[in-house]
């Protein structure tokens, strides 16, 4: 059912695009919009993953450079019965993590140094689980392609405003469609991303409780990545405020306007879930880690933290 309604949503957004193209060049420019959304979904398809790496400047890590992160990623893919995804690190304050890759075997996951120095393992443990939900679920390659017609959508809606042409017998037609194009279309895009998005975001929170078996402690980390994600500079998210909806808590944007639910309801969510998975309410220093036999004594700093901050 949900990969129906994704399929349908993104049927949407692609038939957004072509009325878009007739709107502005008639029946030739909807055909010239259908070639542009299927050649971008197929360079999106080979190519997501590199495109959003590189942007993070993420370097890739393995059980030597950083042991603790790369064995943890691991057995939560085990786990998962998921193939072993490349794991990332990005150099950056702001606590974050994503998943990208257009199949579970050609996935890969990231997190940032903030996220790993600021959260206990447990909670690490839950925010990668939840990445690997979304790899699980094949999330990844449709959020990205999704975002990229949506993208396209609103830049061709600029680009009409300006160049679009008419004349006087039409020209009230015009200045209509001018407005249904550059107004209607791109707003309808957000809408329907939205919605994929806030749907795939509580399935991926669901498949990381299931995943790390401990529910409570991915609506830990939750609670402290949103605290800070509004706090804490992210530079990429501020040049390419696309890269937002790829996060596990975007940063800087209204509830109204995000691709995610409120933080607050999808801890309610995973709380409810732990509530039926019969899971006690602990404290994060009582709670014993899901992936270790003992609960490590309290400290500071996560044990994860690959820079000992």
């Amino acid at each position: 059912m949900n990969g129906m309604k994704t399929t349908m949503l993104l049927a949407t957004l692609t038939a957004l695009f072509m009325a878009l193209g007739y709107t502005l060049g008639g029946s030739g420019g909807a055909v010239i919009a259908l070639l542009a959304a299927a050649g971008m979904n197929l360079f999106t398809f080979w190519n997501a993953d590199k495109i959003v790496l590189r942007m993070h400047d993420a370097r890739e890590v393995d059980a030597q450079s950083a042991p603790d992160f790369y064995n943890l990623v691991r057995d939560l893919a085990q786990r998962a019965q998921l193939p072993m995804p490349r794991v990332y690190i990005i150099d950056q304050d702001a606590p974050n993590a994503f998943a990208t890759g257009r199949n579970p075997q050609n996935a890969a996951v990231a997190a940032t140094s903030g996220l790993l120095a600021t959260l206990s393992r447990d909670e690490v443990a839950g925010v990668m689980a939840h990445e690997l939900g979304h790899v699980q679920n094949r999330d990844t390659l449709i959020m990205t392609m999704v975002a990229t017609i949506a993208g396209a959508i609103s830049m061709l809606a600029n680009f009409g405003l300006f160049f679009r042409g008419g004349d006087r017998e039409s020209g009230h037609a015009n200045m209509i469609a001018s407005l249904m194009a550059v107004v209607v279309a791109p707003f309808a895009a957000m809408i329907v991303q939205m919605a994929i998005s806030r749907t795939r975001e509580y399935g991926a929170d669901r498949a990381g409780a299931e995943i790390s078996g401990d529910p409570h402690a991915l609506a830990s980390a939750l609670a402290k990545i949103a605290g800070q994600a509004q706090r804490i500079p992210n530079p990429v998210a501020e040049r390419n405020p696309a890269a937002a909806q790829l996060y596990i808590v975007p940063t800087h944007v209204s509830e109204l306007f995000s691709t995610h639910p409120a933080t607050e309801k999808r801890i309610a969510a995973l709380q409810d879930m732990a509530a039926q998975m019969g899971a006690p309410a602990m404290t994060s220093a009582a709670r014993a880690s899901a992936l270790s036999p003992a609960a490590p004594p309290p400290r500071r700093r996560s044990a994860l933290d690959p820079h000992g901050r």
